[in-house]
């Protein structure tokens, strides 16, 4: 869908294409997914698309072409990743003060290779978020 369109470059210009292209991806998403989540086979739970889902992704994989790849596979990554280890939240990160520690997940995408994705479990709720790709 995107592939042509997704410029290859380290420029400041092609990692800004990137991320736009990564948030008009997760738009897209949404729309054609009104629950906005998928069930992950591995954790046996759903795991939740959030606005923090869509900003830290969109701000750390439109810095690589292969990972800009690995966002549009985002239905397989949500459905098949499976969990490596646990780890507690940063500390003094903003964006991770409502999560109470973070799943890193991997999943072998052909033609990329392993992507790692990052979950956080809500306080409270113990929701799983998507933080980033």
């Amino acid at each position: 869908m995107y592939q042509n369109e997704i410029p290859v470059g380290d420029s400041p210009e092609d990692v800004e294409r990137r991320s736009v292209i990564i948030r008009d991806f997760y738009r897209q998403w949404k729309e054609q997914n009104p629950s906005q989540r998928k069930y992950n086979l591995s954790l046996g739970e759903y795991i939740n698309i959030r606005m923090i889902s869509i900003t830290e992704t969109s701000r750390h994989a439109a810095k690589r072409y292969n990972s800009t790849l690995a966002v549009l596979q985002l239905d397989a990554i949500l459905t098949n990743a499976k969990k490596k280890s646990v780890s507690k939240t940063k500390q003094g990160s903003k964006n991770q003060n409502q999560f109470e520690r973070m799943l890193i997940m991997e999943y072998d995408c052909v033609g990329i290779g392993i992507v790692k994705m990052t979950v956080g479990i809500k306080r409270r709720t113990y929701e799983k978020v998507q933080y980033c790709i």
